[in-house]
């Protein structure tokens, strides 16, 4: 009696170790069930459809020692974020008032599934969407010799965000980083390079051509993509770029940044169209690149939103736009290039989502000025609608910069 007890003990010890050792050996693939299950999850949402637009990039890069954040604001189209509850389920990273924030250590290395659900005054869930953190290896890219091609707008001719990456990539784990570029705003810093025009749109760099591309004034140049051809006609001919600006060779890298000017005087009964064709000149940019030659990675950078209040609107253009009016068009023109560009990694299109992690109520420049005419007690207001401060460039530059060693990393890990 004794000898059969002793022996159903010890067979079910051996089933316990048994289902411990699987659950050890499932952890991996319990992860990866995780991110499926969540991504389902948001992709059924016909329930919730047009109660509000909440918008992710289906990956968020982070590198260790890089601060890693999701703005409420930024991601969801609404006049008051403050009128709804948001809701992160995620095992990396903290959930604040008016963000996600993670600062990740060498310990976080790996993929993380988060979940973000929006609810009303009642608790119902009305929008919810789905991402994956990425944390990466500071050691990501290491030594490599890259160089860096950044076309945007005004956003880019700040030239802010470029310095950071090359400030960045300083140091015994970080690729040696060569931006090209034929613009070059201070001449004291000749390495940060780029092609970066204020008030230019996608249309600019297809179709502007002044036949003074690359040389004299910056108010002057045309795109310096586009080349006389033997019958005097402008064509895009960036191997004739590349010849001009790095001895033949394609860069190794291509990042995009483009859209405020684009959208920036749509309403809501054209904004669509003005999207369309916004597309239709980055479709031409992006088959110029990869008609000379097809590897090369070119990262669409989101736009990012404007200043958090309509004072910032109201220092630049009086009453000639409103912050929501345009955050509405930004959205949408976020959503809609990740409708675009997203899934296209086979093609060496990528989303950067640059958009997510910008402060836009404290990394846009500030003043102090007295609340009215009649008292003088001072307020601070935010007095730029679409130019961040450096803070905000920074942010762009650090959103930028992680993206940059995912894709430094062996094949293996992407």
């Amino acid at each position: 009696m004794f000898s059969v007890k002793l022996t159903n003990i010890i067979v079910f010890l051996f089933l316990i170790q048994c289902i411990t050792a699987t659950i050890v050996i499932n952890a991996n693939a319990a992860e990866a069930t995780t991110l499926v299950a969540m991504e389902l999850q948001a992709i059924e949402r016909n329930d919730l459809k047009g109660k509000i637009q909440l918008i992710l990039p289906k990956n968020i890069y982070a590198v260790q020692g890089i601060e890693s954040n999701i703005y409420f604001d930024n991601i969801c189209l609404v006049p008051n974020i403050t009128n709804y509850i948001f809701d992160v389920n995620c095992s990396k990273g903290i959930q604040q008032m008016e963000r996600w924030t993670f600062m990740p250590s060498s310990a976080d290395i790996g993929s993380y599934p988060m979940m973000i659900e929006v609810r009303d005054e009642t608790n119902e869930i009305i929008a919810r969407a789905s991402t994956v953190v990425r944390v990466i290896p500071k050691e990501a890219g290491a030594g490599q010799k890259i160089k860096m091609l950044l076309i945007g707008d005004s956003l880019t001719h700040a030239s802010i965000y470029s310095q950071h990456i090359l400030d960045l990539c300083r140091g015994d784990s970080e690729p040696q980083i060569t931006l090209l570029g034929s613009h070059v705003p201070d001449s004291n810093c000749p390495a940060n390079r780029h092609e970066g025009y204020g008030g230019w749109t996608a249309k600019h760099f297809i179709t502007y051509y002044t036949g003074t591309a690359r040389t004299g004034t910056y108010q002057g140049c045309g795109s310096p993509f586009l080349y006389e051809d033997s019958n005097a006609v402008p064509i895009l001919n960036f191997s004739q770029y590349c010849i001009d600006i790095n001895g033949g060779k394609g860069p190794d890298f291509v990042t995009i940044l483009l859209g405020a000017n684009d959208v920036f005087s749509a309403t809501d009964d054209n904004i669509k169209r003005s999207i369309d064709e916004m597309l239709v000149y980055y479709d031409k940019l992006i088959k110029m690149i990869h008609d000379f030659r097809s590897d090369i990675p070119i990262a669409v950078l989101l736009p990012v939103p404007p200043a958090a209040t309509q004072d910032a609107f109201a220092f630049d253009y009086s009453c000639g736009q409103t912050r929501w009016q345009y955050k509405r068009n930004q959205h949408h023109l976020v959503e809609q290039l990740i409708k675009h560009y997203d899934n296209r990694e086979s093609e060496n299109i990528s989303i950067v989502p640059t958009n997510v992690s910008l402060d836009c109520m404290h990394n846009y420049p500030l003043n102090k000025t007295i609340c009215n005419a009649r008292t003088s007690e001072q307020i601070t207001r935010v007095n730029n609608a679409l130019h961040p401060a450096a803070t905000g460039y920074q942010q762009i530059g650090d959103a930028l910069y992680c993206w940059l060693k995912h894709a430094l990393q062996p094949a293996s890990s992407n």
